[in-house]
């Protein structure tokens, strides 16, 4: 890792390294391009708004946090300099024509299950919930209508007084393990093996599905109307800081303004 320099000033490897923790990262090398090129793009429009002769005059939050001169300078200069219109009805029409699979509702499931509580550390314990989930599900094979009351006898969930019923979720409500096996079943379908999880092992069926609908344009307007605006600003902001770029004098590192953190 080395220093950058932008028109001659320097971006050294301690700032370089401060900012590397707010790009987290699977690689270190990429965490560290990817702080340089941000820091590279911020000197870039921090010269620009001293050229332009810009006075700070920072913000003040609700909470008394006030924006640091660097960030009303920076925020001061985009006002100025980039001019993005609201996206119009008909834009937003298209998109969500072109789009349509974005704006449904989620799917509904409505599940049933039996929670045999072990801790997957005491493998001994474990492994005698999986037997007696193995067998809770073979006997259920042939008596499905016993699900409630085994539930009421044997879950060790706050659920189990209510025959097992979980009521509806949807994605991300439950366990990934548990999800896992949700989605691959069909209505009425009583989990075939016992599901592991991280709270012990459960006895899973699922009772009903509740397919997504498609939500109207009016519901979805504004969302798309902030979306588009958001891309459009990040593209200006991007074709911004690549004038800024070519006519800078940048060293130490190979800039590409168009995928640099910042303007992401």
């Amino acid at each position: 890792m080395q220093s950058a320099f932008v028109n001659g000033v320097e971006i050294d490897r301690a700032a370089i390294l401060a900012e590397a923790q707010n790009h987290p990262s699977a690689s270190p090398d990429r965490a560290l391009a990817d702080a340089t090129e941000a820091l590279v793009v911020r000197e870039l429009l921090l010269q620009e708004a001293r050229r332009q002769g810009l006075t700070p005059a920072p913000h003040v939050s609700e909470n008394g946090r006030r924006e640091t001169d660097d960030n009303a300078l920076i925020r001061q200069l985009l006002e100025n300099a980039l001019s993005v219109p609201a996206a119009d009805k008909d834009s937003c029409r298209r998109y969500y024509d072109n789009n349509r699979r974005r704006f449904m509702s989620q799917d509904l499931y409505e599940a049933s299950h039996i929670l045999l509580a072990a801790s997957p550390d005491d493998e001994v314990a474990y492994q005698e919930s999986v037997d007696k989930a193995m067998e809770i599900v073979s006997y259920l094979q042939t008596s499905p209508a016993s699900f409630e009351d085994i539930a009421r006898e044997k879950s060790d969930c706050p659920s189990g007084k209510d025959g097992g019923r979980l009521g509806q979720v949807s994605r991300g409500d439950t366990v990934p393990e548990v999800e896992t096996f949700l989605l691959a079943l069909e209505p009425g379908q009583l989990c075939p093996v016992p599901v592991k999880s991280r709270y012990g092992v459960h006895v899973l069926r699922l009772d009903h599905k509740i397919e997504g609908r498609q939500l109207p344009f009016d519901a979805v307007h504004r969302r798309i109307a902030d979306y588009l605006q958001e891309a459009s600003w990040r593209r200006s902001l991007a074709q911004f800081v690549q004038l800024l770029a070519g006519q800078a004098n940048i060293q130490g590192i190979q800039f590409n303004a168009a995928s640099s953190p910042l303007v992401q």
